[in-house]
């Protein structure tokens, strides 16, 4: 019905699906519900960080190809969805872990591998005013970090391609309000992670190789091509260009090999290198080496040195290799017999089959060579730094290679040079980050980010009318090489940045929970009167007390349940369910009977809680504050586990009929009909300084007590406290900031555990508890 209705609108872009594995369902041709093109999704180091430099025997796909060639072999081979990161659960490893675990060595190894499926589409899933709320305890040690984008690391944070940061309360149990994933971009958005920059080298290269996407892929072979079963070869042949995939044969190995590869080309099979050494494979590595491969016109007879990108300018074609640091490489040129070499060290050389060929070592500075009158090839270097990239300790250094950028010309409008149609292309050598080029006049103007001072140099694709570079607006002194290249400089300025100290702050408190007060008066919330529910849980209470069936969704519920006492009842059992990491207090009256504070799995609990002496005829309430951590995903199809309730499931007041309480419920203002249109349906819940608007900007606190949230409260409760001060930072400049928390919370009364709920300028920054990362 969806589908015909689309089509009927005239929408008739293909159906794609994204299967939650390669289970076949829904397969083309296989009648209501198929899709167009069938895909898939794996995450073959799944999402346990623990043991971050652990990869277990066996993760690594091995069938993706035959089982297409099974399910779906008409479509394109699609993986929608592939591991680009991991969450972390509440009480999790964090996110330093998972960045470990899926870093660029997993991309080499895990990505390559996909593409020796031959797969053609292929998406990865991850690339004021301040106020705080305690919960049963005090916020300890919270301050507020900036981060300038200088040459140093990134401090702590407060922890697709990019990982983000949850605002608002979460959609999802099963990560907490940092969602950085370990993804190739990182929650503050910086770019120091390796992952990025080798994201962006395979990402150029596919780019640039159009024979990839019509090679016919085999399958891998322990000690085919190679003279070793150590490693792994796929050939992807193609009608003129092949491919060759090598990984270790066992490929969590971190043994390093060296080896030579013989493979077929156009002047016969050949066996690589030719001259001095032997090709090295590092642990945990792979690479791709390429036969007879088109760069604009000239034959690349094979390259054991990987490519990053080639263009054809209109005065010169350029092409750069790239390997790791100590490696040797082997490139050979058909229809060439000598070369120029305009910079570096000196490489060598021979002449086989008609072709030339040159090895060399790959060390610290690049390498240029001419041949003929304009074919430019660049064997890049590891160089000494890399504008705070924080290179990893394991495996071979690339990192010259990560300071290159492809930047796209505006093409014709409205797409400018924001997708890949454009014709003409820059490719220059910078620092941190470059993200768009132009053209006015005699000028090619570049804007990046900075993180140190670099000279700029673009090695091709500048118009031959451009004499000068800008960069940021800002003309630059200017150069122009013996061979087309124009460099300049860009000077970085460190700015000088100037934080609050958050706890020397003035504070103000006003009591959160006013609900457990004799005086309080609920006569305007919901009555707990519903009594079915749509939800697949059959209800054990004699009305409703899912907080989605009242319309609250979001946040913190409360429960208040009233009776008449008998003096008979001795204790209250209860049964809750808020997801994982949730929590839940209950209070007879001002008493405290007890709380789950909750853990990073336990998604409901079950407790009994005595109650002190009750005498006949005594009004009672019974409070229930609930922290609803979202609602569960479907980890399979067909099932429900995204339906489970968040509330009060069960309960029984001990020596009376469950009938005997009468309940009311409330959550965020308004429910489903929220308030606050700006700030959006997950910003607030039902927490009473939400309800009264006080995570606002501007809240009525002239009147209220001094305290500080470091001070906490003497009893369990909730307290809301707020404070503000200016915030001033230098205009230019993109500094990340971030509140840090630390992991311990104790005051003067010992009270050892609490939940916070942060808010800049009446925006909920998310949570944080004792058992948070």
């Amino acid at each position: 019905m969806v589908e015909s209705q689309y089509r009927a609108a005239g929408i008739t872009v293909p159906y794609i699906s994204n299967d939650a594995a390669p289970h076949g369902y829904l397969v083309p041709g296989t009648g209501n519900g198929s899709v167009d093109i069938y895909g898939h999704d794996a995450y073959p180091l799944g999402f346990d960080c623990a043991n971050p430099y652990t990869w277990p025997d066996g993760a690594l796909p091995i069938n993706f190809r035959p089982l297409h060639l099974q399910q779906s072999p008409s479509t394109p081979y699609s993986l929608v969805e592939f591991q680009g990161g991991s969450f972390d659960p509440w009480g999790g490893s964090s996110f330093t872990k998972c960045t470990t675990l899926l870093n660029e060595q997993f991309e080499r190894v895990f990505y390559k591998n996909d593409y020796s499926f031959g797969v053609t589409i292929f998406n990865i899933y991850m690339v004021g005013q301040i106020y705080s709320v305690v919960l049963n305890g005090s916020l300890m040690n919270h301050r507020l970090m900036g981060v300038p984008t200088g040459n140093e690391p990134p401090a702590t944070y407060c922890s697709d391609l990019m990982g983000s940061l949850v605002r608002g309360n979460l959609g999802h149990p099963g990560g907490y309000t940092s969602y950085d994933y370990g993804a190739v971009i990182a929650e503050d958005r910086t770019l120091f992670r390796e992952k990025y920059s080798e994201a962006k080298l395979q990402a150029n290269f596919l780019r640039v190789s159009p024979d990839y996407l019509t090679a016919i892929p085999g399958s891998a072979s322990n000690g085919s091509f190679v003279n070793t079963p150590a490693i792994a070869t796929t050939q992807l042949k193609g009608n003129h260009t092949n491919f060759y995939v090598v990984r270790h044969a066992a490929f969590n190995s971190l043994n390093v090999t060296t080896y030579t590869i013989t493979i077929p080309s156009s002047a016969g099979n050949v066996t690589i290198p030719r001259l001095n050494s032997m090709l090295t494979l590092n642990g945990r590595d792979s690479k791709i080496h390429v036969t007879d491969y088109d760069v604009g016109g000239h034959n690349l007879l094979y390259s054991s040195a990987e490519i990053f990108t080639w263009k054809r300018f209109h005065d010169k074609t350029v092409l750069i290799l790239y390997g790791g640091a100590k490696e040797t490489h082997e490139a050979a040129f058909s229809g060439y017999k000598s070369f120029t070499l305009l910079e570096g060290a000196a490489v060598e050389s021979t002449v086989e089959h008609g072709a030339l060929v040159i090895n060399w070592t790959v060390k610290e500075a690049r390498r240029a060579i001419q041949l003929g009158s304009n074919f430019f090839v660049y064997l890049l270097g590891i160089m000494t730094s890399c504008s705070g990239i924080a290179i990893s300790d394991n495996g071979p250094d690339r990192r010259d290679c990560y300071k290159y950028w492809v930047l796209d010309l505006p093409g014709q409008s409205p797409y400018d040079n924001y997708t890949a149609s454009s014709p003409s292309s820059v490719i220059a050598r910078a620092g941190y980050l470059l993200r768009t080029v132009s053209v006015a006049g005699n000028s090619l103007s570049i804007f990046g980010d900075l993180n140190e001072t670099v000279a700029i140099e673009v090695i091709g694709g500048a118009p031959e009318n451009v004499s000068s570079l800008r960069f940021n607006g800002q003309k630059l002194a200017t150069s122009t090489g013996p061979y087309g290249v124009i460099t300049g400089t860009a000077i970085y300025n460190t700015p000088i940045v100037s934080l609050p100290n958050l706890t020397n702050l003035e504070w103000k408190y006003v009591n959160g929970f006013p609900e457990i007060g004799s005086d309080y008066d609920d006569s305007a919330w919901p009555k707990a009167d519903i009594k079915t529910t749509q939800n697949p849980r059959e209800l054990s209470t004699p009305t409703s007390l899912y907080g989605s069936d009242y319309g609250f969704n979001t946040g913190n519920l409360l429960f208040r349940g009233h009776f008449i006492a008998t003096g008979a009842e001795s204790n209250f059992q209860l049964r809750t369910q808020g997801g994982a990491g949730y929590g839940a207090s209950v209070f007879l009256n001002r008493t405290l009977l007890g709380s789950w504070v909750g853990n990073g799995t336990g998604i409901e609990y079950n407790q009994t809680l005595p109650l002190p002496p009750l005498r006949e005829g005594q009004p009672a309430v019974l409070t229930v504050l609930l922290d609803n951590m979202g609602l569960d995903e479907n980890g399979k199809v067909g099932t429900d586990q995204m339906k489970n309730p968040r509330g009060i499931l069960n309960y029984t007041l001990a020596g009376r009929d469950q009938s005997a309480i009468s309940w009311k419920v409330t959550g965020n203002l308004g429910g489903e009909h929220y308030h606050d249109r700006t700030r959006g349906p997950l910003n607030e819940g039902g927490l009473y300084a939400e309800r009264q608007g006080y995570h606002l900007p501007n809240p009525p606190s002239t009147n209220w007590q001094s305290s500080k949230p470091t001070k906490g409260i003497p009893t369990a409760g909730v307290a809301f406290y707020t404070t503000r001060f200016n915030l001033s930072l230098p205009s230019g400049y993109d500094i990340p900031l971030s509140f840090v928390f630390t992991n311990s919370s104790s005051n003067s009364t010992g009270v050892p555990n609490f939940r916070c709920q942060f808010y800049v300028n009446g925006y909920q920054f998310g949570k944080y508890g004792t058992f948070s990362p």
